[in-house]
């Protein structure tokens, strides 16, 4: 085993998740909703914390996995989850309200990102998390830079397409939308960006002033 490998094996190894959200990510997967891997969940829940979020969106409500983890950082805050499966939606609101979050702490909106985001308030938000329609990634991270504050954090899991993004061999369409992400936010004066590899990844994106 490689040293790279042992490091991913350690900390996947390491992450204690909460029993709610250990409940939340048995439910997501018998739905197949992929959630989010606990390494990339507590860091998720480290980076509200950080920025003491207040007012959170998400793309992909991966069954409530995720919304608990940017909760538990951000207890405070109020999560706005987008996903145009319902029952993942359901499962999500039944996830929080098992794990006793307020019914005022979450909105749930059933739709495709690519018709809500437009609607939503300029500058008004702490986080934007984006894990759904990866061939609509670039997109949405446009979206999201718009909604944040100056200072707000711009978060996409799943970056490395399982490894793919590093192979330049693979040109398959989410693969391509993932590595065209990471090379123009790299270049981007709008941000500060840095690339977590734990886990499935985690592109962090910061909105600096203009």
């Amino acid at each position: 085993m490689s040293d790279h490998d042992a490091n991913a094996r350690f900390v996947r190894e390491t992450i204690v998740e909460p029993t709610a959200i250990a409940r939340a990510r048995a439910h997501a997967i018998e739905l197949g909703a992929a959630p989010l891997s606990p390494a990339i969940g507590a860091q998720c829940a480290v980076l509200a914390a950080s920025v003491a979020a207040r007012s959170i969106i998400e793309v992909g409500t991966g069954a409530g996995v995720s919304g608990l983890w940017l909760l538990r950082g951000a207890p405070q805050a109020v999560l706005t989850t987008i996903d145009n499966e319902p029952e993942h939606l359901g499962a999500a609101r039944q996830s929080f309200a098992d794990a006793k979050i307020p019914a005022a702490r979450a909105r749930f909106i059933t739709g495709r990102a690519s018709g809500v985001l437009p609607r939503m308030n300029e500058g008004s938000y702490d986080i934007v998390l984006i894990d759904a329609d990866p061939e609509n990634v670039i997109e949405y991270v446009e979206h999201g830079l718009r909604l944040v504050r100056t200072g707000g954090l711009v978060l996409v899991p799943r970056v490395l397409a399982g490894g793919r993004a590093a192979d330049p061999v693979q040109r398959d369409a989410v693969t391509t939308a993932y590595r065209s992400l990471l090379q123009e936010t790299q270049e981007s004066a709008a941000v500060l960006a840095a690339i977590n590899s734990a886990g499935e990844g985690l592109l962090q994106l910061s909105r600096v002033s203009e």
